[in-house]
């Protein structure tokens, strides 16, 4: 088992370095050559996510021409929100790719995971406005957004039943887990800064499904990236 964010085992995914990996969207949409989808799994939202936020001083619509500091950790997310500015909103800004976003003291900035449950608790009823990127996705086209996906590369064919073996366990571990969130959350490390009920009410905001809708998400942000000229 490797750990790292992201950015970091999507890389080494795509390299060679590890075989199998919940992994950012963007990445299988850029390489669909190299991979294969583990069905029925992916980390989805429909609405409101809580951990993929953007911070700003002023409305959204009056960041035009602005920069937005933006976490390193995760391409996908940094694509929906530019996907979100200019095609939702019309609107053009920069973005600067930043270790720590929130210390940047700019107008707007964006936080994923962790960082984005943390910071938001801290301005709940404060001076930034905050905007969750899933539910901005879910209102203007009414499909999840898929965050990330279980993908295995194509060439390990010669560790097919070992492959086999971590689809049934995950499969096997997702049905036991949905049913134990509670008893889960005793023992999760986001209990130094969530209570217990706050950790459980926000797993059950995520969507680990993988259906024909989440394709039909997972397409048209495919779609908006290729207008952008990502690929």
């Amino acid at each position: 088992f490797v750990e790292g964010v992201p950015s970091v085992l999507n890389k080494m995914l795509r390299d060679g370095e590890i075989d199998v990996s919940p992994s950012s969207s963007i990445e299988y949409l850029r390489n669909p050559s190299l991979y294969r989808i583990i069905d029925g799994h992916s980390i989805s939202s429909k609405g409101h996510v809580k951990s993929i936020l953007l911070f700003s001083k002023i409305p959204i619509v009056e960041l035009n021409g602005g920069t937005i500091y933006v976490s390193s950790q995760s391409e996908t997310s940094v694509a929906l929100l530019d996907i979100i500015l200019k095609k939702f909103y019309g609107i053009q800004c920069k973005m600067q790719v930043s270790r720590n976003p929130e210390n940047s003291g700019a107008e707007a900035f964006l936080l994923i995971g962790d960082d984005a449950l943390k910071y938001g608790l801290r301005f709940t009823h404060g001076s930034r406005l905050i905007y969750d990127l899933g539910e901005i996705w879910y209102e203007k086209t009414g499909l999840p957004f898929v965050f990330a996906l279980w993908i295995a590369r194509m060439d390990i064919s010669d560790k097919q039943e070992l492959l086999n073996k971590l689809v049934r366990d995950l499969n096997t571990a997702k049905e036991i887990a949905l049913k134990k969130f509670v008893k889960i959350a005793q023992h999760s490390p986001m209990k130094e800064f969530m209570s217990e009920g706050d950790i459980v009410s926000y797993w059950e905001r995520i969507d680990y499904g993988f259906t024909p809708e989440h394709k039909r998400g997972l397409d048209l942000f495919y779609r908006y990236l290729k207008e952008l000229s990502y690929f």
